[in-house]
Parts: structure tokens; sequence; C-alpha cells
């Protein structure tokens, strides 16, 4: 869960630093705040941390306490830093903090969480703890969560938050900053202002920066831009990540689907979501099914369930060349140093597929190709694998005829050769595959695509053999 203070610069959370050296300054910080516990000096505490300290690097210390100390300095904390720290909490550390709270304070924290961190914490909480929560919110709030908790999971407008500033565009610029200044505070940025019709409509949006370069008489309507870039709220929460990405944009706009303005997405939301997307694409390249909490976390069950299934197709697979090599057992038999060579090639082609299959996936993932550039992506892998596989069969060439004579030299090179190039363009043109058939293009793993290699190399390799030696 991250934090949602737009207007402050915070270092990273303490999630991204656990089980790394503690640098000497925190090291200070943390034996400033155990004296000051074992001291019972809670007012000196209060004052340390909230005058010294970052929001994101209480939080860290926290994450470094023992349960009993980490208590008892969250309760030090002002209500409003308290919520902030705690949207900084992994959710297993919030869910053990909830436990030891009374009903009030759980209640302050959730009362001053922003919409979408309270959405979030709801999500990932187990089930009696969320419902406990929810028995803690006002009747707005409430109505508030079960608004955003009743669109589909991984949606945008999960995502959203409704606290947000916007204008009709019959105001004048000076009418807008007292609005700003009015409401500023509790929106979730102030940076941008959305101007919307009588019916709710998103029709344009004005910067901070140009209602105050503009003259207080001036119409909202006549300086808003109005090529507003939006996304609906039933979208998945990728789309946002991309279209963010895409033009450069730290606040998204989120519409109905009649362009109801219903919220804003803003960058630290997606940040989370392209964390999700590396991780999953990670996970994924590696033949295993995505984890959705960490490794320290995940139980043996999760880890099995993850890495089973993937392990299995590929086993079913490796069995596929087995067999594929038992149907050449004559030419294996008839001449046994081509086996000396056969790791070499297939090595090299699936390590030459593999790269193929990354390349693509990269360019899909930031959206520089679609599935209708899949003939210039071959065009272009045929070419660049073509130069690759004459120069390494050449190699491999040179090196057979010098050890076991020119004619296992002329199979070796030629084998090479074709088993880059059509491991390559497979590699290439396999996630553009996946694509077609509604999957992830991830699944294009690197050890899905070697053990493809493996088959083709056989295949080619002794086919090669059988005809060019005539066995």
């Amino acid at each position: 869960m991250e934090h949602r203070n737009l207007d402050r610069d915070q270092p990273l959370s303490g999630r991204d630093r656990k089980d790394k050296p503690i640098p000497v300054g925190e090291a200070v910080e943390m034996g400033v705040i155990k004296s000051l516990i074992n001291a019972r000096n809670w007012d000196g505490l209060r004052d340390y941390l909230v005058e010294n300290l970052p929001i994101a690097e209480i939080a860290d210390l926290l994450s470094d306490l023992d349960k009993g100390d980490r208590v008892l300095v969250f309760r030090v904390l002002p209500r409003e830093i308290a919520a902030e720290v705690f949207a900084y909490l992994e959710p297993f550390e919030q869910d053990d903090l909830l436990r030891d709270l009374t009903d009030e304070e759980a209640r302050h924290i959730m009362a001053n969480l922003a919409p979408d961190d309270r959405t979030e914490l709801l999500e990932e909480l187990p089930a009696q703890v969320t419902a406990r929560l929810l028995e803690q919110l006002s009747p707005e709030d409430l109505e508030e969560v079960r608004w955003l908790l009743g669109y589909p999971e991984k949606s945008v407008g999960r995502l959203m938050t409704p606290d947000y500033l916007s204008v009709p565009p019959d105001w004048t610029v000076g009418q807008a900053l007292d609005h700003v200044r009015r409401w500023g505070r509790d929106s979730e940025t102030a940076s941008i202002i959305y101007v919307v019709d009588s019916a709710g409509k998103l029709i344009g949006a004005v910067s901070l920066r140009q209602l105050v370069l503009e003259t207080p008489e001036s119409k909202i309507g006549d300086i808003m831009k109005t090529s507003v870039i939006s996304v609906n709220a039933f979208d998945d929460r990728r789309k946002a990540y991309e279209l963010m990405q895409r033009y450069g944009l730290w606040v998204l706009p989120v519409t109905d689907s009649e362009g109801v303005l219903l919220g804003i997405v803003t960058g630290d939301d997606v940040l989370e979501v392209a964390t999700e997307r590396i991780t999953e694409d990670f996970h994924k390249s590696a033949g295993v099914s995505p984890i959705r909490v960490s490794l320290a976390d995940a139980s043996p069950l999760v880890l099995y369930r993850s890495r089973v299934l993937w392990l299995v197709l590929l086993s079913l697979m490796y069995l596929l060349s087995g067999g594929v090599m038992s149907s050449f057992e004559g030419a294996i038999a008839s001449t046994i140093s081509l086996v000396f060579f056969l790791p070499l090639i297939l090595d090299c082609a699936g390590n030459a597929g593999s790269q193929s299959a990354v390349l693509v996936l990269r360019d899909i993932g930031v959206g520089d190709v679609t599935f209708h550039d899949w003939p210039k992506v071959f065009v272009r892998e045929l070419a660049v694998s073509s130069i690759i596989g004459l120069i390494v069969g050449a190699l491999v060439m040179g090196v057979g005829t010098v050890s076991q004579g020119v004619d296992i030299g002329v199979v070796v090179g030629i084998a090479m050769f074709f088993s880059v190039v059509t491991v390559s363009c497979l590699g290439a043109m396999v996630p553009f595959a996946l694509m077609k058939l509604g999957w992830d293009p991830a699944s294009a793993s690197s050890p899905l695509v070697a053990s493809i290699a493996d088959i083709l190399g056989v295949i080619i390799y002794f086919f090669t053999a059988k005809v060019y030696l005539g066995m």
C-alpha cells in the first residue's frame, strides 16, 4: 500500500529495504527511540518522531521494532500522522497492528486514510479484520467504501480516489482559486483542476499554474484544455498505467461510460500496478505462476501451486524431446561423435530463442509493438538470426572439422545455422500467437522457449545428419 500525499518528497518505504544493513544514521535514530521508550518519555518520543523524521522513515523504524515497541511508538503519534504511517506498512504489519489497537484507535486510522488507501487495505486484510474495520466507519465513509469495492477487482474503479477538484466552465479564475484554497487540502492533488458540465461530465482541465498566471476575471471555459486523456472505471488498472506512461501523466481522471467524472488515479497508485506487472512477468519468465504475496509470507502450498503446473508441462515437453531423439537412434549409434555437439546446438538455439522472446515481450509491454506488427518483427528477426546463425555455424563447423572431420563439421555447422534461425523466429512469434489466443504474452517464458528449442534442435540436427551422411 502506498502513501498518497503528493506534496511531499518522501524516500522509499522500509518494505524496499528489508533484510539490508541499517545505515549508521538509522542506527542512531533507533538508539534514540529505544532510549526514549525505556525512559517512558512519550512526549519526547512524539516530538522526536514528528520533528525529525519523514513519514516513510517512521514507517521504516516501526517495521524494525519488535511488536510490543511498535504498538507503543504508533500510539504516541498524532492521529493524522499515524494514518499516513499506517498506509506505508506492509499488509501483514497492518494486520498485526490492528489486532493490538482499540476500536477507537482503529476508527481514527480508517477515518484519516485516503479513500483509495482505505479500499486497498480492506481488500488485503483477512475477512474478520475487514468486518471489524467496517463497523468503525462513519455512514459516509462506509457508503464510499462500498461504492469503490463495488467495482471489479483489478479495475481502475478500485484504484481511484473520489477526492479531486472540479469547477464548472462558467466560473472565473478568481472563483476557481477560491475553490482551490477552500477544498485543496482535502483533495488528492491540487495541481490539476477538472472542468465538468452541469451533468458532471468531464469537458476539460486546467492546471494550477494556469490559474495563477491568468487574470482573475478570465473564464475557465476560455482557458481550459479540452483534449483530456481519461480512463473508464471498469477498465483494467494496467490500462491506467499504460496511459500515464504513454502520455507522461501524473494524474489521470476516471469516468463512467457516459463520461461523468468519478475520481482520479495518481502516479503513486500506478507505481504499485507497475510493480505488480513487473513481478508477474518476472515470475512467468521463470515458469512460475504469479505469487500475490512476498516469498517470506507465502505458504508451502502457495509456492507448490505456483510452480508445479509449469514443471509438469515442461517435463512432458522434455519427454517429447526424448522420444524424438529415440527415433534417430540409428543415426546416433552409427556416428556416436554426433552426440558430442548436441548440447552445444540445443543450448545455443535455446538462448537465441529466449533473447528474441524477451525483446518482443519488452516491446509489447511498453506498447511499442502490437499484434499487427508481427510481419515486420518476423522479417527483422529472420535477418538478424540469419547473420548470427552464419557466424555461430561457421565457428562450430571449424571446431567440428578439426576435431571430428569434415563431414561432422559440415553437419554441425548447417544444423547450428538452421536451429538458431528457426528457434529465434519462433521465439519472436510465440508472444504474438499468445496475444491472438487471448493469453498473456509473458507466458512465452524462457523455459517454454528452451523446451521448444530442444525438440526442434534435435529434429534439425539429426535430420541434417541423416540427409548429409546418408544414414
